[in-house]
């Protein structure tokens, strides 16, 4: 019973990475959406694009982490 728990929050940790995926498209959807309404500022704001993308997957990975921890470490 308690292996089967374990893989029950494996998987709803796993949950991060897909929401993660959604964190990276919505970041690069509103950097283009910045950049075509104002295409001169866009060179400005490609750091802070590249640093929000980063932040985003580091959650996936971290989830992703806790997921292999809870289906192999338990």
């Amino acid at each position: 019973m308690e292996g089967s728990l374990a893989h029950i929050g494996a998987g709803l940790a796993a949950i991060g990475s897909g929401a993660a995926a959604i964190g990276v498209g919505n970041v690069a959807g509103n950097f283009l959406a910045g950049a075509l309404r104002n295409p001169s500022a866009a060179a400005g704001q490609t750091a802070t694009l590249f640093i929000g993308i980063a932040f985003a997957e580091a959650l996936g990975i971290f989830s992703f982490l806790v997921a292999l921890l809870l289906m192999f470490a338990v």
